[in-house]
C-alpha cells in the first residue's frame, strides 16, 4: 500500500465554474450534513473567489452566509478553505493593504482554515504580504502557482517561484491548473522538485477538465508526492469544471494508493440536492455547453472558472454584436463563430500583453480585452480602441510584474495616451481605506458588525454592498431570475412557432417579484429602449420603490453614449467624487463608468461643458448606445 492521498471537495468553484451563482445560504446550510456523511473529504473549499458578491448580488449577508455554512464542517473535524486573489482580495481590483489585512482577521473569525492566495501574474511581492497576514490571524497559508502553458512557464520558472514561497514562510503549496491546460509530465516534475528540497511541505493539487488533460495530471502529481486532490462530483463534474470524486478515487486505489471510502447513499443525497438546487434557478445560469469538454481549449488556455460565466454572458456580447450588424445590414453572426473569433484573438493578445496566466483577474482581462477588440472590429472600428482603466492597470505594471515584454503596439499606445509604467511594489498603489470606509458607515448609521466583518465588506465590495443595503440588489436579482424562467417556459411550452432568430421583447415587460413578503412589479425594458434598468415599484402605493426611480428625460446638448451593456456607476470607489449636472467638464474627462465582465470601463467625455443630465442612478443596468448623460 502506497502512501494516503486526501480529497478536498470544492464546492463553490463547482458552480462557479459551471455558471454565473452559487447556491443561497439556506441551500448551503441544508446540503452541508450530507457532504459531512459522505466521509470522504478532509478538505471544502466553502468561498472566496467571487462567493460573496454572489451573495450581494441575492441580496443576502455573505458575512452571515461564510458563518453558517463553515459551521458544520469545523463540526465534523474537515477543515475550509478559500480562494484569496492576493493584491486583489476578493475582488478584481487591487484592495488596501490594511482591507486585505482585516480580511484575514474576519475569515478566521468567520470559520475558515485555510487561505489559498494566488496571484494571477505570479508577482511573489503580492503574495507575501498574505502570508504574514494568515499567519497573524491563525490561519494556514497555502500559497499558489497559477499554471500556464508558454515558453515562459517553464518547469524551471514554478519550482523557483514554489521555493522562494516557502521561503517567506508559505505552509503549503497549491498546484492551481485553473485552465486545466498544465501537461501531466511537467506537473509532475514540478511537485517532484518541491518535495526533495520540502519533504514536509503539503501540496494540493486544484484542475479542471475542460481540454482533457486533468485525470493524467493527477496521477502524475500522485506519483511524484502531492498529498490533497480537489475534486468535484456529478452533476457539475467534466466540462469546465474538476475530475470527478469516483474517478478520481477509482483511479488511485488501483494505483495502490490508501484513498478514503465514500458513504454512497449520501453522496447520492449531496448528487440529488445539487440537481434540486439547479432545477430551482442556479441551472438558469448554466451554460449546457460548460458540461462539455472541449480540446478547443488547449489553445487560448482559458480557466474553467472563467469559461463559466463567460458563455452565460457569451449571449448579451452576441447580441451586441448582430444589432449592430442588422443596422448595417451585415449577415447574423452565430454563437460558435464569434466564440471561435474570441478564441483567435486571445491567441493573439495574450503574447502581446507579456502572457499573465490566465487566471482571475487576468484571464478575465485578457478574455474582456480580446472581446472588445473582436466587437470594435466587427462594428468597423480599430483593435484596442477600448481598454478598461484595470486592463491598463495591468499593462502598465500597477497591479504586477508581467512574466513577458510587451508588443511595440501596446507601448506605443501607452505613450500615445501619456500613460506612465509603474515598476515599484504595487501595494503602494493603493493606501489604506478602512478609516474612509468607517467614517462613511458611520454617516448612515450602519454597524460595522461583529468582528468588524461589516466594514470589511463595505470596504471589499462597496458598490454591491450598497446596492444589498439599499434592497435594489434582490429586487434586481428576483427580476432576473423570474425573466429568465419565463423565457424558459415560453421555450418549453411555445404557444406558436418562434423564428430561429426571434428578437428579444421591444416592449417592457412586467414581472411580478416578492422581497421578505413585499410584492414588487418590476418592469424590464431591453434593446434600445430608453432604459434597460429592471425599475421597481411597490405594488402598495404607501411602500417606497427598493431601487431607483425611472431615468430622467434627457437634457440638452451632446449625449453620452454607453459603450456596451453592463452596470452604469459614477465612481468606482470611495476615493472618486461623483460628477452631477451642473458640473463643468472638459473633452477626455472621465465622467463614469459602465461595469460589464467583471472590470469597470471609463466612458469619457468627447465634449467639453455643463452636464445637463445624468441619466441612471449607480447599479442600473444599461444597454449599448443608451444615453447615461447629457452635456451642453
Amino acid at each position: 500500500m502506497k502512501r494516503e492521498i486526501k480529497f478536498s471537495l470544492v464546492f463553490r468553484d463547482m458552480w462557479q465554474s459551471a455558471g454565473k451563482y452559487v447556491p443561497r445560504v439556506d441551500q448551503l446550510t441544508r446540503v452541508a450534513p450530507a457532504i459531512v456523511e459522505m466521509g470522504c473529504f478532509a478538505r471544502v473549499e466553502t468561498n472566496g473567489g467571487g462567493f460573496e458578491q454572489v451573495n450581494l448580488l441575492f441580496g443576502e449577508n455573505p458575512n452571515k452566509a461564510v458563518r453558517e455554512w463553515t459551521k458544520p464542517f469545523h463540526e465534523a473535524g474537515i477543515q475550509t478553505h478559500m480562494l484569496d486573489r492576493a493584491l486583489n482580495g476578493l475582488r478584481m481590483s487591487p484592495v488596501p493593504a490594511d482591507v486585505r489585512q482585516l480580511f484575514y482577521k474576519v475569515k478566521k473569525a468567520q470559520g475558515t482554515d485555510i487561505t489559498r492566495t494566488f496571484c494571477g501574474l505570479n508577482d511573489v511581492r503580492n503574495i507575501a504580504p498574505s502570508i504574514q497576514y494568515a499567519k497573524e490571524a491563525g490561519m494556514i497559508s497555502q500559497c499558489s502557482l497559477c499554471i500556464t502553458h508558454s515558453p515562459i512557464h517553464t518547469v524551471e520558472y514554478y519550482t523557483k517561484m514554489a521555493l522562494e514561497l516557502i521561503e517567506l514562510g508559505a505552509d503549503e503549496i497549491c498546484i492551481k491548473d485553473m485552465a486545466g491546460i498544465g501537461r501531466p509530465y511537467s506537473l509532475g516534475q514540478i511537485v517532484a522538485n518541491i518535495k526533495a528540497k520540502h519533504p514536509e511541505i503539503p501540496i494540493q493539487y486544484h484542475s479542471h477538465a475542460g481540454p482533457g488533460f486533468n485525470v493524467a495530471s493527477i496521477l502524475e502529481v500522485c506519483n511524484a508526492g502531492c498529498d490533497y486532490i480537489d475534486v468535484g462530483m456529478e452533476p457539475l463534474s467534466w466540462g469546465t469544471g474538476h475530475a470527478d470524486l469516483l474517478t478520481v478515487q477509482a483511479m488511485l486505489k488501483d494505483a495502490g494508493y490508501k484513498v478514503p471510502e465514500i458513504n454512497m447513499e449520501a453522496y447520492m443525497k449531496v448528487r440529488s440536492m445539487i440537481q434540486e438546487f439547479m432545477d430551482d434557478f442556479l441551472g438558469l445560469y448554466i451554460s449546457p455547453k460548460n458540461r462539455l469538454m472541449n480540446s478547443l481549449l488547449i489553445g487560448p488556455g482559458l480557466p474553467g472558472g472563467m469559461m463559466g460565466s463567460l458563455m452565460a454572458d457569451l449571449e448579451k456580447n452576441l447580441e451586441s454584436i448582430n444589432k449592430s450588424n442588422i443596422k448595417n445590414n451585415k449577415p447574423l453572426m452565430s454563437q460558435d463563430q464569434l466564440l471561435i473569433k474570441l478564441f483567435d484573438e486571445v491567441a493573439y493578445v495574450w503574447p502581446r500583453v507579456g502572457y499573465p496566466p490566465l487566471v482571475t483577474p487576468f484571464s478575465q482581462y485578457v478574455k474582456n480585452l480580446a472581446l472588445m477588440n473582436v466587437m470594435q472590429m466587427e462594428k468597423g472600428k480599430a483593435r484596442w480602441s477600448m481598454i478598461a482603466d484595470d486592463i491598463w492597470d495591468m499593462i502598465l505594471g500597477k497591479a504586477g510584474r508581467l512574466p513577458g515584454p510587451l508588443a511595440p503596439e501596446i507601448i506605443e499606445k501607452a505613450k500615445a495616451e501619456g500613460r506612465e509604467f509603474f515598476t515599484g511594489n504595487p501595494q503602494d498603489n493603493y493606501p489604506d481605506a478602512l478609516d474612509k470606509y468607517r467614517k462613511m458607515m458611520n454617516e448612515k448609521q450602519w454597524e460595522t458588525g461583529e468582528d468588524d466583518e461589516e466594514l470589511f465588506e463595505y470596504a471589499m465590495h462597496p458598490a454591491q454592498y450598497e446596492a444589498y443595503r439599499s434592497g435594489k440588489a434582490k429586487v434586481e436579482f428576483l427580476a432576473d431570475v423570474a425573466l429568465k424562467k419565463k423565457a424558459q417556459q415560453e421555450k418549453e411550452h411555445p404557444t406558436a412557432p418562434v423564428a430561429a432568430a426571434a428578437a428579444l421583447p421591444t416592449t417592457p415587460q412586467v414581472l411580478t417579484v416578492d422581497v421578505d413578503g413585499q410584492p414588487y412589479r418590476v418592469t424590464v425594458a431591453f434593446g434600445d429602449s430608453a432604459n434597460a434598468a429592471p425599475v421597481a415599484a411597490p405594488e402598495k402605493a404607501a411602500q417606497p420603490a427598493a431601487s431607483a426611480a425611472p431615468a430622467p428625460a434627457a437634457g440638452a446638448g451632446n449625449e453620452i453614449l454607453s459603450p456596451l451593456e453592463g452596470k452604469f456607476f459614477l465612481v468606482k470607489n470611495a476615493s472618486e467624487t461623483p460628477l452631477k449636472v451642473g458640473d463643468v467638464v472638459k473633452e477626455g474627462d472621465v465622467l463614469c463608468y459602465v461595469e460589464a465582465m467583471k472590470t469597470y470601463n471609463a466612458v469619457r467625455s468627447e465634449f467639453s461643458g455643463t452636464i445637463t443630465s445624468i441619466n441612471y442612478a449607480g447599479g442600473d443596468t444599461v444597454s449599448e448606445d443608451d444615453v447615461l448623460m447629457t452635456i451642453q
